[in-house]
Protein backbone atom coordinates (compact mmCIF):
# COMPACT_ATOMS: atom_id res chain seq x y z
CA UNK A 1 0.00 0.00 0.00
CA UNK A 2 2.96 2.40 0.54
CA UNK A 3 3.88 2.16 -3.14
CA UNK A 4 0.28 2.73 -4.24
CA UNK A 5 0.11 5.79 -1.97
CA UNK A 6 3.39 7.13 -3.48
CA UNK A 7 2.06 6.73 -7.05
CA UNK A 8 -1.19 8.53 -6.31
CA UNK A 9 0.57 11.29 -4.30
CA UNK A 10 2.98 12.00 -7.17
CA UNK A 11 0.15 12.16 -9.69
CA UNK A 12 -2.54 14.06 -7.77
CA UNK A 13 -0.44 16.21 -5.40
CA UNK A 14 2.84 16.84 -7.25
CA UNK A 15 1.40 16.83 -10.79
CA UNK A 16 3.81 14.30 -12.30
CA UNK A 17 2.64 12.42 -15.38
CA UNK A 18 2.45 8.63 -15.80
CA UNK A 19 5.79 8.34 -17.67
CA UNK A 20 7.67 10.33 -15.03
CA UNK A 21 6.21 8.25 -12.20
CA UNK A 22 7.00 4.95 -14.00
CA UNK A 23 10.60 6.05 -14.61
CA UNK A 24 11.11 7.32 -11.05
CA UNK A 25 9.70 4.17 -9.40
CA UNK A 26 10.99 1.71 -12.03
CA UNK A 27 7.45 0.45 -12.80
CA UNK A 28 5.55 -0.38 -15.96
CA UNK A 29 3.37 2.53 -17.08
CA UNK A 30 0.34 0.21 -17.17
CA UNK A 31 0.81 -0.54 -13.44
CA UNK A 32 1.01 3.20 -12.65
CA UNK A 33 -2.12 3.89 -14.67
CA UNK A 34 -4.04 1.04 -12.96
CA UNK A 35 -3.47 2.49 -9.47
CA UNK A 36 -4.26 6.06 -10.61
CA UNK A 37 -7.59 4.92 -12.04
CA UNK A 38 -8.47 2.58 -9.12
CA UNK A 39 -11.62 3.66 -7.26
CA UNK A 40 -12.21 0.80 -4.74
CA UNK A 41 -9.62 0.13 -2.07
CA UNK A 42 -11.68 -2.25 0.09
CA UNK A 43 -9.86 -5.47 1.04
CA UNK A 44 -11.20 -8.25 -1.24
CA UNK A 45 -13.41 -10.85 0.46
CA UNK A 46 -11.90 -14.34 0.70
CA UNK A 47 -13.20 -16.77 -1.89
CA UNK A 48 -15.18 -19.83 -0.77
CA UNK A 49 -13.15 -23.04 -0.73
CA UNK A 50 -15.15 -24.33 -3.68
CA UNK A 51 -14.05 -21.36 -5.83
CA UNK A 52 -10.37 -21.31 -4.90
CA UNK A 53 -7.90 -22.49 -7.50
CA UNK A 54 -6.06 -25.27 -5.75
CA UNK A 55 -2.95 -26.73 -7.41
CA UNK A 56 -3.53 -24.97 -10.79
CA UNK A 57 -1.01 -27.21 -12.52
CA UNK A 58 -3.44 -30.08 -12.02
CA UNK A 59 -6.35 -28.27 -13.72
CA UNK A 60 -6.34 -30.52 -16.82
CA UNK A 61 -6.57 -33.64 -14.66
CA UNK A 62 -8.93 -32.45 -11.90
CA UNK A 63 -12.14 -33.69 -13.61
CA UNK A 64 -10.78 -37.25 -13.67
CA UNK A 65 -9.52 -37.06 -10.07
CA UNK A 66 -12.83 -35.60 -8.86
CA UNK A 67 -14.75 -38.39 -10.61
CA UNK A 68 -12.65 -41.09 -8.94
CA UNK A 69 -13.00 -39.54 -5.49
CA UNK A 70 -16.75 -38.99 -5.86
CA UNK A 71 -17.19 -42.64 -6.86
CA UNK A 72 -15.36 -43.64 -3.66
CA UNK A 73 -18.28 -42.39 -1.55
CA UNK A 74 -20.11 -45.65 -2.25
CA UNK A 75 -17.03 -47.85 -1.75
CA UNK A 76 -15.85 -49.43 1.54
CA UNK A 77 -13.55 -47.16 3.53
CA UNK A 78 -10.52 -49.42 3.07
CA UNK A 79 -11.07 -49.60 -0.70
CA UNK A 80 -11.02 -45.91 -1.53
CA UNK A 81 -8.40 -44.04 -3.53
CA UNK A 82 -5.34 -42.90 -1.65
CA UNK A 83 -3.19 -40.05 -2.99
CA UNK A 84 -0.60 -42.61 -4.03
CA UNK A 85 -3.18 -44.62 -5.97
CA UNK A 86 -4.46 -41.47 -7.74
CA UNK A 87 -0.89 -40.52 -8.68
CA UNK A 88 -0.14 -44.00 -10.03
CA UNK A 89 -3.35 -44.05 -12.09
CA UNK A 90 -2.60 -40.64 -13.61
CA UNK A 91 0.90 -41.76 -14.57
CA UNK A 92 -0.48 -44.93 -16.15
CA UNK A 93 -3.65 -43.65 -17.80
CA UNK A 94 -2.78 -40.07 -18.83
CA UNK A 95 -0.15 -39.42 -21.51
CA UNK A 96 2.51 -36.82 -20.78
CA UNK A 97 1.42 -36.46 -17.15
CA UNK A 98 4.17 -34.37 -15.53
CA UNK A 99 2.94 -33.33 -12.06
CA UNK A 100 4.71 -34.36 -8.84
CA UNK A 101 3.27 -36.74 -6.26
CA UNK A 102 3.32 -33.93 -3.67
CA UNK A 103 1.05 -31.80 -5.85
CA UNK A 104 -1.38 -34.68 -6.34
CA UNK A 105 -1.39 -35.51 -2.60
CA UNK A 106 -2.11 -31.87 -1.71
CA UNK A 107 -5.07 -31.70 -4.08
CA UNK A 108 -6.48 -35.12 -3.06
CA UNK A 109 -6.40 -34.12 0.64
CA UNK A 110 -8.13 -30.83 -0.20
CA UNK A 111 -10.79 -32.51 -2.33
CA UNK A 112 -11.54 -35.21 0.24
CA UNK A 113 -12.20 -32.53 2.86
CA UNK A 114 -14.79 -30.97 0.55
CA UNK A 115 -16.41 -34.31 -0.35
CA UNK A 116 -16.70 -35.63 3.20
CA UNK A 117 -17.32 -32.32 4.97
CA UNK A 118 -20.99 -33.17 5.42
CA UNK A 119 -20.22 -36.59 6.90
CA UNK A 120 -19.01 -35.27 10.23
CA UNK A 121 -21.47 -35.62 13.09
CA UNK A 122 -22.15 -32.80 15.49
CA UNK A 123 -22.15 -33.86 19.14
CA UNK A 124 -24.99 -32.61 21.28
CA UNK A 125 -24.65 -32.35 25.05
CA UNK A 126 -26.59 -35.08 26.85
CA UNK A 127 -28.54 -34.62 30.05
CA UNK A 128 -28.01 -37.48 32.48
CA UNK A 129 -30.46 -38.48 35.19
CA UNK A 130 -29.46 -39.29 38.77
CA UNK A 131 -28.70 -42.96 39.36
CA UNK A 132 -27.23 -43.47 35.88
CA UNK A 133 -23.65 -44.77 35.56
CA UNK A 134 -21.15 -45.39 32.76
CA UNK A 135 -18.55 -48.17 32.65
CA UNK A 136 -15.22 -48.49 30.85
CA UNK A 137 -11.70 -49.93 31.20
CA UNK A 138 -8.41 -48.03 31.18
CA UNK A 139 -4.79 -49.18 30.98
CA UNK A 140 -2.21 -48.47 33.69
CA UNK A 141 1.18 -49.70 34.84
CA UNK A 142 1.81 -50.66 38.47
CA UNK A 143 4.33 -52.51 40.64
CA UNK A 144 3.18 -55.33 42.91
CA UNK A 145 5.93 -56.78 45.13
CA UNK A 146 8.46 -54.94 42.90
CA UNK A 147 7.13 -56.72 39.79
CA UNK A 148 6.15 -54.39 36.94
CA UNK A 149 2.69 -55.17 35.53
CA UNK A 150 0.82 -53.49 32.67
CA UNK A 151 -2.72 -53.90 33.92
CA UNK A 152 -6.24 -52.59 33.47
CA UNK A 153 -8.60 -50.66 35.70
CA UNK A 154 -12.39 -50.64 35.73
CA UNK A 155 -13.90 -47.15 35.79
CA UNK A 156 -17.48 -46.44 36.89
CA UNK A 157 -18.64 -42.81 36.66
CA UNK A 158 -21.91 -41.06 37.51
CA UNK A 159 -22.41 -38.30 34.87
CA UNK A 160 -25.08 -36.44 36.84
CA UNK A 161 -22.69 -35.66 39.72
CA UNK A 162 -19.39 -36.39 37.89
CA UNK A 163 -18.29 -38.75 40.67
CA UNK A 164 -16.23 -41.79 39.71
CA UNK A 165 -14.66 -44.92 41.16
CA UNK A 166 -11.95 -47.25 39.87
CA UNK A 167 -10.57 -50.72 40.65
CA UNK A 168 -7.23 -52.06 39.40
CA UNK A 169 -6.80 -55.54 37.85
CA UNK A 170 -4.19 -57.67 36.09
CA UNK A 171 -6.22 -57.71 32.87
CA UNK A 172 -9.64 -57.19 31.31
CA UNK A 173 -12.12 -60.08 31.31
CA UNK A 174 -15.54 -61.04 32.63
CA UNK A 175 -14.26 -61.80 36.14
CA UNK A 176 -12.48 -58.42 36.37
CA UNK A 177 -15.63 -56.62 35.23
CA UNK A 178 -18.00 -58.36 37.63
CA UNK A 179 -15.63 -58.20 40.62
CA UNK A 180 -15.01 -54.49 40.00
CA UNK A 181 -18.70 -53.64 39.69
CA UNK A 182 -19.56 -55.68 42.80
CA UNK A 183 -16.80 -53.98 44.84
CA UNK A 184 -17.97 -50.49 43.81
CA UNK A 185 -21.66 -51.32 44.42
CA UNK A 186 -20.85 -52.60 47.90
CA UNK A 187 -18.68 -49.57 48.62
CA UNK A 188 -21.46 -47.08 47.83
CA UNK A 189 -24.09 -49.41 49.39
CA UNK A 190 -26.47 -49.51 46.42
CA UNK A 191 -26.84 -50.30 42.69
CA UNK A 192 -27.36 -47.76 39.84
CA UNK A 193 -30.63 -48.27 37.98
CA UNK A 194 -28.87 -47.96 34.59
CA UNK A 195 -25.34 -48.78 33.38
CA UNK A 196 -23.86 -47.83 29.99
CA UNK A 197 -21.31 -50.17 28.39
CA UNK A 198 -19.17 -50.62 25.29
CA UNK A 199 -19.69 -53.74 23.19
CA UNK A 200 -16.86 -55.57 24.96
CA UNK A 201 -16.49 -59.30 24.31
CA UNK A 202 -16.70 -60.03 28.03
CA UNK A 203 -20.38 -58.94 27.86
CA UNK A 204 -21.59 -58.94 24.25
CA UNK A 205 -21.25 -62.20 22.34
CA UNK A 206 -22.92 -60.84 19.17
CA UNK A 207 -24.27 -57.56 17.78
CA UNK A 208 -27.50 -58.29 15.96
CA UNK A 209 -28.46 -56.37 12.80
CA UNK A 210 -30.85 -53.62 13.81
CA UNK A 211 -29.19 -52.74 17.12
CA UNK A 212 -29.85 -55.80 19.28
CA UNK A 213 -27.28 -57.58 21.43
CA UNK A 214 -26.69 -61.16 22.47
CA UNK A 215 -25.05 -60.96 25.89
CA UNK A 216 -23.20 -63.70 27.74
CA UNK A 217 -25.15 -65.86 30.16
CA UNK A 218 -22.92 -64.88 33.10
CA UNK A 219 -23.49 -61.16 32.57
CA UNK A 220 -27.20 -61.74 32.00
CA UNK A 221 -27.44 -63.48 35.38
CA UNK A 222 -25.39 -60.70 37.02
CA UNK A 223 -27.66 -58.04 35.52
CA UNK A 224 -30.84 -59.74 36.74
CA UNK A 225 -29.35 -60.42 40.19
CA UNK A 226 -28.41 -56.76 40.73
CA UNK A 227 -31.51 -55.52 38.87
CA UNK A 228 -30.06 -52.80 36.61
CA UNK A 229 -30.70 -51.87 32.97
CA UNK A 230 -27.74 -52.34 30.61
CA UNK A 231 -27.41 -49.81 27.76
CA UNK A 232 -24.91 -50.54 24.97
CA UNK A 233 -23.29 -47.87 22.81
CA UNK A 234 -23.27 -47.91 19.02
CA UNK A 235 -20.08 -49.56 17.69
CA UNK A 236 -17.25 -47.04 17.37
CA UNK A 237 -19.19 -44.26 19.10
CA UNK A 238 -17.24 -43.86 22.34
CA UNK A 239 -18.36 -40.22 22.69
CA UNK A 240 -21.82 -41.49 23.65
CA UNK A 241 -20.42 -42.18 27.12
CA UNK A 242 -18.01 -39.29 27.18
CA UNK A 243 -18.19 -38.80 30.94
CA UNK A 244 -16.52 -42.11 31.76
CA UNK A 245 -14.06 -41.65 28.87
CA UNK A 246 -12.91 -38.41 30.48
CA UNK A 247 -12.91 -39.97 33.95
CA UNK A 248 -10.60 -42.77 32.76
CA UNK A 249 -7.99 -40.17 31.81
CA UNK A 250 -8.60 -37.99 34.87
CA UNK A 251 -8.10 -40.83 37.35
CA UNK A 252 -5.01 -42.10 35.53
CA UNK A 253 -3.41 -38.64 35.74
CA UNK A 254 -4.45 -37.93 39.33
CA UNK A 255 -4.65 -41.26 41.19
CA UNK A 256 -2.19 -43.43 39.25
CA UNK A 257 0.67 -40.94 38.89
CA UNK A 258 3.37 -41.60 39.95
CA UNK A 259 3.22 -45.27 38.99
CA UNK A 260 1.82 -47.07 42.08
CA UNK A 261 4.05 -49.43 44.12
CA UNK A 262 2.35 -51.73 46.62
CA UNK A 263 2.47 -55.20 48.20
CA UNK A 264 -1.16 -56.33 47.86
CA UNK A 265 -3.48 -55.45 44.96
CA UNK A 266 -6.60 -55.97 47.07
CA UNK A 267 -5.30 -53.56 49.74
CA UNK A 268 -4.45 -50.95 47.10
CA UNK A 269 -7.95 -51.26 45.59
CA UNK A 270 -9.40 -50.42 49.02
CA UNK A 271 -7.14 -47.35 49.10
CA UNK A 272 -8.34 -46.32 45.61
CA UNK A 273 -11.96 -46.24 46.79
CA UNK A 274 -10.94 -43.97 49.68
CA UNK A 275 -8.97 -41.73 47.30
CA UNK A 276 -12.05 -41.43 45.07
CA UNK A 277 -14.10 -40.26 48.06
CA UNK A 278 -11.47 -37.62 48.88
CA UNK A 279 -11.36 -36.47 45.26
CA UNK A 280 -15.13 -35.82 45.26
CA UNK A 281 -14.70 -33.02 47.79
CA UNK A 282 -14.21 -30.42 45.03
CA UNK A 283 -16.52 -28.10 43.13
CA UNK A 284 -18.41 -29.45 40.12
CA UNK A 285 -17.26 -27.99 36.80
CA UNK A 286 -20.77 -26.66 35.97
CA UNK A 287 -22.54 -26.24 39.32
CA UNK A 288 -21.76 -24.27 42.45
CA UNK A 289 -21.79 -27.43 44.55
CA UNK A 290 -19.24 -30.09 45.31
CA UNK A 291 -19.31 -33.41 43.49
CA UNK A 292 -20.06 -35.15 46.79
CA UNK A 293 -23.10 -32.95 47.42
CA UNK A 294 -24.46 -33.69 43.93
CA UNK A 295 -23.75 -37.40 44.39
CA UNK A 296 -26.46 -37.58 47.04
CA UNK A 297 -29.09 -37.33 44.32
CA UNK A 298 -27.40 -40.25 42.52
CA UNK A 299 -27.55 -42.36 45.69
CA UNK A 300 -31.23 -41.57 46.22
CA UNK A 301 -32.02 -42.77 42.68
CA UNK A 302 -30.15 -46.09 43.16
CA UNK A 303 -31.76 -49.22 44.63
CA UNK A 304 -30.59 -51.50 47.48
CA UNK A 305 -28.04 -54.28 47.12
CA UNK A 306 -29.36 -57.85 46.72
CA UNK A 307 -29.53 -59.85 49.93
CA UNK A 308 -28.05 -63.04 48.43
CA UNK A 309 -24.37 -62.80 47.31
CA UNK A 310 -23.64 -63.47 43.64
CA UNK A 311 -21.01 -66.00 42.56
CA UNK A 312 -18.60 -63.82 40.57
CA UNK A 313 -16.34 -66.67 39.44
CA UNK A 314 -16.16 -68.21 35.99
CA UNK A 315 -16.29 -72.00 35.54
CA UNK A 316 -15.44 -74.56 32.89
CA UNK A 317 -14.36 -78.19 32.56
CA UNK A 318 -11.15 -79.33 30.84
CA UNK A 319 -9.35 -82.59 30.27
CA UNK A 320 -5.81 -82.79 31.65
CA UNK A 321 -3.20 -84.18 29.26
CA UNK A 322 -1.00 -87.19 30.00
CA UNK A 323 1.43 -84.95 31.93
CA UNK A 324 -1.40 -83.71 34.17
CA UNK A 325 -1.69 -80.22 32.65
CA UNK A 326 -4.50 -78.07 31.26
CA UNK A 327 -4.36 -75.17 28.79
CA UNK A 328 -6.33 -71.91 28.69
CA UNK A 329 -6.44 -68.78 26.51
CA UNK A 330 -6.27 -70.68 23.21
CA UNK A 331 -3.49 -72.92 24.46
CA UNK A 332 -1.11 -70.09 25.40
CA UNK A 333 -1.42 -70.48 29.18
CA UNK A 334 -0.37 -73.80 30.74
CA UNK A 335 -1.35 -74.81 34.29
CA UNK A 336 -0.21 -77.91 36.14
CA UNK A 337 -2.80 -80.15 37.81
CA UNK A 338 -1.31 -83.34 39.27
CA UNK A 339 0.12 -86.61 37.87
CA UNK A 340 -2.71 -88.44 39.63
CA UNK A 341 -5.22 -86.57 37.43
CA UNK A 342 -3.51 -87.11 34.07
CA UNK A 343 -6.00 -87.90 31.27
CA UNK A 344 -8.97 -87.02 33.51
CA UNK A 345 -11.60 -84.28 33.33
CA UNK A 346 -11.20 -81.53 35.93
CA UNK A 347 -13.26 -78.50 36.89
CA UNK A 348 -11.60 -75.08 36.55
CA UNK A 349 -12.76 -72.05 38.55
CA UNK A 350 -11.62 -68.53 37.58
CA UNK A 351 -11.35 -65.34 39.57
CA UNK A 352 -9.64 -62.18 38.32
CA UNK A 353 -6.39 -63.31 39.99
CA UNK A 354 -6.65 -67.10 40.47
CA UNK A 355 -7.19 -70.33 38.55
CA UNK A 356 -8.46 -73.03 40.93
CA UNK A 357 -8.50 -76.62 39.64
CA UNK A 358 -10.88 -79.14 41.26
CA UNK A 359 -11.52 -82.87 40.86
CA UNK A 360 -14.79 -84.48 39.76
CA UNK A 361 -16.21 -84.01 43.29
CA UNK A 362 -15.25 -80.31 43.27
CA UNK A 363 -12.45 -80.77 45.81
CA UNK A 364 -9.52 -78.44 45.25
CA UNK A 365 -6.45 -80.03 43.67
CA UNK A 366 -4.28 -76.97 43.16
CA UNK A 367 -4.59 -73.21 42.73
CA UNK A 368 -2.48 -70.95 40.53
CA UNK A 369 -2.04 -67.24 40.01
CA UNK A 370 -3.94 -66.40 36.83
CA UNK A 371 -1.81 -65.66 33.78
CA UNK A 372 -2.41 -62.69 31.48
CA UNK A 373 -0.95 -61.78 28.10
CA UNK A 374 -1.15 -63.08 24.51
CA UNK A 375 2.05 -65.15 24.71
CA UNK A 376 3.04 -68.59 25.97
CA UNK A 377 3.36 -68.89 29.76
CA UNK A 378 3.13 -71.63 32.36
CA UNK A 379 2.29 -72.03 36.02
CA UNK A 380 3.76 -75.12 37.65
CA UNK A 381 3.03 -76.44 41.13
CA UNK A 382 5.73 -79.04 41.73
CA UNK A 383 4.43 -80.36 45.05
CA UNK A 384 1.95 -82.99 43.71
CA UNK A 385 4.55 -84.21 41.20
CA UNK A 386 7.35 -84.48 43.76
CA UNK A 387 5.12 -86.35 46.21
CA UNK A 388 4.06 -88.82 43.52
CA UNK A 389 7.64 -89.39 42.35
CA UNK A 390 8.95 -89.87 45.90
CA UNK A 391 6.63 -92.90 46.15
CA UNK A 392 7.72 -94.24 42.76
CA UNK A 393 11.30 -92.96 42.27
CA UNK A 394 12.18 -95.59 39.66
CA UNK A 395 9.60 -94.05 37.30
CA UNK A 396 11.38 -90.67 37.41
CA UNK A 397 13.17 -90.82 34.06
CA UNK A 398 10.30 -92.57 32.31
CA UNK A 399 7.94 -89.65 32.81
CA UNK A 400 7.83 -86.25 31.14
CA UNK A 401 8.14 -84.68 34.59
CA UNK A 402 11.88 -85.28 34.68
CA UNK A 403 12.37 -83.26 31.48
CA UNK A 404 10.37 -80.35 32.92
CA UNK A 405 12.65 -80.05 35.97
CA UNK A 406 15.30 -77.32 36.18
CA UNK A 407 18.72 -78.35 34.86
CA UNK A 408 20.34 -78.13 38.31
CA UNK A 409 17.78 -80.48 39.87
CA UNK A 410 18.16 -83.03 37.04
CA UNK A 411 21.96 -83.02 37.39
CA UNK A 412 21.70 -83.42 41.16
CA UNK A 413 19.30 -86.37 40.91
CA UNK A 414 21.62 -87.99 38.35
CA UNK A 415 24.46 -87.81 40.87
CA UNK A 416 22.42 -89.50 43.63
CA UNK A 417 22.48 -93.26 44.14
CA UNK A 418 19.35 -95.23 43.27
CA UNK A 419 18.76 -95.76 46.97
CA UNK A 420 18.91 -92.03 47.75
CA UNK A 421 16.72 -90.72 44.87
CA UNK A 422 13.45 -91.54 46.63
CA UNK A 423 14.58 -89.91 49.91
CA UNK A 424 15.87 -86.83 48.06
CA UNK A 425 12.56 -86.44 46.19
CA UNK A 426 10.71 -86.73 49.50
CA UNK A 427 12.90 -84.00 51.03
CA UNK A 428 12.38 -81.77 47.97
CA UNK A 429 8.63 -82.22 48.38
CA UNK A 430 8.85 -81.24 52.06
CA UNK A 431 10.94 -78.16 51.28
CA UNK A 432 8.55 -77.13 48.47
CA UNK A 433 5.55 -77.48 50.76
CA UNK A 434 7.31 -75.44 53.43
CA UNK A 435 8.69 -72.44 51.49
CA UNK A 436 8.10 -73.13 47.79
CA UNK A 437 9.85 -74.86 44.92
CA UNK A 438 12.33 -72.04 44.39
CA UNK A 439 13.79 -72.54 47.87
CA UNK A 440 14.16 -76.27 47.14
CA UNK A 441 16.05 -75.47 43.91
CA UNK A 442 18.35 -73.03 45.75
CA UNK A 443 19.11 -75.74 48.34
CA UNK A 444 19.98 -78.17 45.54
CA UNK A 445 22.39 -75.61 44.04
CA UNK A 446 24.20 -75.44 47.39
CA UNK A 447 24.28 -79.24 47.61
CA UNK A 448 25.89 -79.43 44.15
CA UNK A 449 28.67 -77.07 45.28
CA UNK A 450 29.36 -79.20 48.37
CA UNK A 451 28.93 -82.47 46.42
CA UNK A 452 26.43 -83.59 49.07
CA UNK A 453 24.17 -86.26 47.58
CA UNK A 454 22.26 -87.54 50.61
CA UNK A 455 18.94 -86.40 52.01
CA UNK A 456 20.32 -85.45 55.45
CA UNK A 457 22.83 -83.06 53.92
CA UNK A 458 20.04 -81.53 51.87
CA UNK A 459 18.01 -80.87 55.04
CA UNK A 460 20.98 -79.32 56.82
CA UNK A 461 21.76 -77.03 53.89
CA UNK A 462 18.12 -75.94 53.78
CA UNK A 463 18.21 -75.06 57.50
CA UNK A 464 21.33 -72.97 56.90
CA UNK A 465 19.68 -71.08 54.00
CA UNK A 466 16.14 -70.77 55.35
CA UNK A 467 16.53 -71.00 59.12
CA UNK A 468 13.22 -70.33 60.80
CA UNK A 469 14.60 -70.37 64.37
CA UNK A 470 13.42 -67.16 66.03
CA UNK A 471 16.06 -64.85 67.46
CA UNK A 472 15.46 -64.61 71.20
CA UNK A 473 16.07 -61.39 73.15
CA UNK A 474 18.92 -61.36 75.71
CA UNK A 475 18.00 -62.88 79.08
CA UNK A 476 17.60 -60.43 81.95
CA UNK A 477 19.41 -61.46 85.17
CA UNK A 478 17.83 -61.00 88.56
CA UNK A 479 19.60 -58.92 91.20
CA UNK A 480 22.28 -60.78 93.09
CA UNK A 481 23.46 -62.86 90.14
CA UNK A 482 27.00 -61.77 89.25
CA UNK A 483 27.87 -60.70 85.73
CA UNK A 484 30.32 -63.13 84.13
CA UNK A 485 32.91 -62.06 81.60
CA UNK A 486 32.64 -63.67 78.18
CA UNK A 487 35.02 -66.59 77.70
CA UNK A 488 37.22 -66.28 74.64
CA UNK A 489 38.16 -69.51 72.86
CA UNK A 490 41.90 -70.13 72.48
CA UNK A 491 42.12 -71.86 69.12
CA UNK A 492 45.94 -71.93 69.19
CA UNK A 493 45.85 -74.34 72.11
CA UNK A 494 43.49 -76.60 70.18
CA UNK A 495 45.79 -76.53 67.17
CA UNK A 496 48.79 -77.48 69.32
CA UNK A 497 46.86 -80.28 70.96
CA UNK A 498 45.59 -81.69 67.68
CA UNK A 499 49.10 -81.49 66.22
CA UNK A 500 50.53 -83.44 69.18
CA UNK A 501 47.79 -86.10 68.82
CA UNK A 502 48.53 -86.39 65.11
CA UNK A 503 52.25 -86.89 65.89
CA UNK A 504 51.47 -89.73 68.36
CA UNK A 505 49.28 -91.41 65.74
CA UNK A 506 52.10 -91.22 63.19
CA UNK A 507 54.62 -92.77 65.64
CA UNK A 508 52.33 -95.75 66.21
Amino acid sequence: MDQIHDIRFRYFAKGENISQIAAALNLDWRTVRKYIDQKDFNEPLPKPASEQRFCPKLDPYKPAIDEWLEADKSAPRKQRHTAKRVYNRLKKEVELFDCSYRTVAEYVAHKKKLIYAGKKDAYLPLEHKPGEAQVDFGTAQFYENSKCIMGKYLEVSFPCSNKGYLQLFYGENSECLLEGLDAIFRHIGCVPHELWFDNTRSIVSEIIHGGGRNITEKFSRFQEHYNFRAVFMNPGEGHEKGNVENKVGYHRRNLLVPVPHFISLSDFNSQLLTMCEEDADREHYRHNETIEELFRSDLKACHPLPIIPFDLTGRTTLKANKWGKVYLNKGLHEYSVSPRHADTTVSVVFTSSLVIIQDENYREIVRHKRLYGAFKQQQMDWLPYLKQLSVRPRALKYTGIYEMMPKTVKEYLDSCSNKEVGQVLKVLAELTEHTGFESAVNTVKQAVQYQATDSDSLKNLYRRLYSDVPELPPMRLNQGIPQMAQIQANLIAYDAFLGRKEGIANVR
